[in-house]
């Protein structure tokens, strides 16, 4: 089953690697327009992913990141039509130049191929995964977790009646049903057909993927998120980002997951902070320092500083001065975003020279990590790693160039 799916989709990439944008724009609207149309469908076999999840005691952040509500659908339409504005990358070329024998040499952007994606419980990133695959002139083969099995054939079924109804392959988009494990490991091994593969998830997950797989892999990341108070920062700022980071929604890696004090405005800011993270419902876990201020403070641990929850729970820790911030956030984080709160020019161009994340925040959430935010229309993923493609993944991250070369006859003495 598993390689006649990858032939299907390496058929489909041939079409879709020379497809005019007009035909690739109308797709995307389309499917975008379906989506909303056939709301109801989705939700209700959405619906049966929710409440297995709970039936099987799955956390309510982890509930929320799985559930779809008209306005999520809406949004996943919206990243349909947005992708569909954006220029198309395929076909630019790049360094034309003359050689001194007459050759013209360039690098032509073109589609990767088939593009496997493995992720966990997010049913929006099957229709993010096809716009941006799509759009690129790439064929992605997606395998979705258990958990999310019939939102996902949901929407796969939805976009595949778009595309068959603009005469385009309907293969295009494909889910592995099968979740097994062994299915999983299979297609990590699918060099035949696939030409990358990216994990999207949790991070055993992702390091599965990277250290079994023999197909190229573009690494995505956990998000253990800091925030650090500055000593200058203003309270009320780093109060209502903090609260933002951390509770806007729990389950996604780009949630505040540890925060960093300076010790000059531990008492100042925060019983402040705690309070207000308290009131949310987020347990604090914190060092001597925090814990003195609030008695529903709980003491933390060591490991503590390097965990990404996604749950309603943070850590905090203080520190004597902006050098220890800067060494106890590039220990404990995961390269993925990081922000300061201050009002020092000095701190903050500081901050972002010296932190080593794919997204450096100063005075804003880290809750905008995200490929909508960041103006890419959807994102294939948070990329952690330094090679290819770093942060959100869009269009460009879903391609790659090869050497056009001109001659009138020229040959090699």
């Amino acid at each position: 089953m598993l390689n006649q799916l990858g032939k299907q989709a390496k058929e489909a990439s041939v079409v879709l690697g020379t497809a005019g944008i007009e035909v690739k724009n109308a797709v995307l609207k389309e499917a975008a327009k379906c989506l909303v149309q056939n709301q109801e469908y989705i939700l209700a076999e959405n619906a049966k992913d929710v409440e297995a999840a709970r039936a099987n005691g799955m956390t309510e952040a982890l509930i929320d990141r799985l559930t779809l509500t008209e306005d999520r659908i809406a949004g996943m339409a919206e990243g349909l039509r947005q992708v569909a504005e954006l220029s198309d990358p395929i076909g630019a070329v790049e360094h034309m130049q003359k050689t001194p024998n007459g050759l013209l040499i360039g690098k032509k952007v073109v589609p990767l191929g088939v593009v496997g994606i493995i992720y966990e419980s997010r049913p929006n990133v099957t229709a993010d995964a096809f716009a941006l695959c799509f759009k690129t002139g790439n064929a992605c083969l997606l395998r979705g977790g258990s958990d999310a099995v019939h939102s996902n054939l949901a929407i796969t079924n939805v976009i595949q009646k778009a595309l068959e109804s603009l005469h385009m392959p309907k293969y295009s988009i494909q889910l592995l049903s099968d979740t097994r494990r062994e299915t999983a490991a299979k297609m990590m091994q699918l060099n035949e057909y696939l030409d990358v593969l990216i994990p999207r998830g949790g991070a055993g997950l992702i390091q599965s993927v990277v250290k079994n797989s023999t197909v190229p892999v573009i690494e995505t990341g956990t998000g253990n998120c800091h925030v650090y108070v500055d000593e200058f920062a203003q309270k009320d700022m780093a109060v209502k980002i903090i609260v933002n980071a951390k509770t806007q929604r729990l389950g996604t890696c780009n949630t505040c997951e540890s925060l960093v004090l300076h010790k000059n405005i531990v008492k100042s800011h925060g019983p402040a902070i705690i309070e207000a993270l308290l009131e949310k419902g987020v347990q604090v876990r914190g060092d001597e320092a925090i814990c003195a201020l609030n008695s529903k403070v709980i003491p933390a641990s060591e490991e503590d500083w390097g965990t990404e929850y996604l749950d309603a729970v943070i850590s905090m820790k203080t520190v004597d001065t902006f050098e220890e911030a800067v060494a106890h956030i590039n220990k404990y984080n995961t390269g993925h975003s990081e922000a300061i709160v201050t009002d020092s020019y000095q701190n903050a161009q500081a901050f972002l020279e010296k932190i080593d994340a794919a997204a450096v925040y100063v005075n804003a959430s880290t809750r905008f990590t995200d490929g909508f935010e960041f103006g890419f229309g959807a994102e294939i993923g948070i990329s952690t790693q330094k090679i290819h493609a770093r942060g959100p993944m869009g269009l460009q991250a879903l391609t790659t160039t090869k050497f056009i070369i001109y001659g009138n006859g020229q040959l090699r003495e």
